[in-house]
């Protein structure tokens, strides 16, 4: 008999559970006592929010490492060969999306194992259905880079290509440093090129705008300082 490995949605702020979670979602992390997290510190306050029944000290809880080795991943699996369900979250959102969770998960495909994806807050998707930009076509990026001239080529680039196959690019940025992020964004894209800023997502403070470029440098600069964003640009 083999476990199941459950990916489990975490909160995108500090917020009420009943706010991103359905209650099946919720009821089916707090029957688990083995988690494999991307951040220990931040899975404890997860599951202290949902109110998971079992106290914190008493629960199994492994860190991936940053660059999990094959010998990391078979070790953090192992409880599956014995009959154990194992819970995956990720820091913030949906495990396994844009984190090093992914790997855990192709081995338990490959080893055969259950895998069950629960519903919860995504931002990535969250942005890309509140943008008003092209859901048919997009790409996730990752972190741009973070300085010029490497970051001013990346823009370029992306902006070509949104243009070239009318594809909605995605990306992110370390919190403190979306002020320059979006300064280059204004600097390195034509006046028409569509910009979505998505902001505090699923929090009291969201805040989720489109606007043609021009019109962004038009308008007041917005307060992204300190606060997660997800950049979505669309050229015509």
């Amino acid at each position: 008999m083999s476990g199941t490995l459950w990916l489990l949605p975490v909160a995108l702020g500090d917020t009420p559970w009943q706010n991103y979670l359905p209650t099946a979602t919720r009821e089916a992390a707090c029957r688990l006592t083995r988690f494999v997290v991307e951040n220990a510190k931040t899975a404890r306050a997860e599951l202290k929010r949902i109110g998971h029944p079992v106290p914190l000290r008493e629960l199994a809880i492994e860190q991936l490492p940053d660059s999990p080795t094959a010998a990391d991943i078979e070790r953090l699996i192992a409880p599956l060969r014995e009959g154990h369900d194992i819970g995956l979250m990720s820091e913030a959102g949906c495990p396994a999306v844009a984190d090093p969770g992914a790997l855990l998960v192709r081995r338990a495909h490959e080893l055969g194992f259950a895998v069950r994806p629960l519903v919860g807050p995504s931002s990535l998707l969250l942005a890309l259905m509140a943008s008003g930009l092209d859901g048919q076509r997009f790409a996730f990026h990752g972190y741009l880079p973070a300085r010029d001239p490497e970051r001013g080529n990346s823009i370029a680039d992306l902006e070509k290509e949104s243009a070239r196959l009318k594809q909605t690019q995605i990306f992110i940025e370390t919190p403190y440093r979306n002020h320059a992020l979006y300064n280059a964004l204004l600097l390195g894209c034509r006046a028409k090129t569509r910009l979505c800023l998505a902001v505090d997502l699923t929090l009291a403070t969201e805040q989720i705008l489109t606007r043609r470029v021009a019109d962004w440098k038009a308008a007041p600069v917005p307060e992204l300082d300190k606060r997660p964003t997800v950049f979505l640009l669309l050229a015509d």
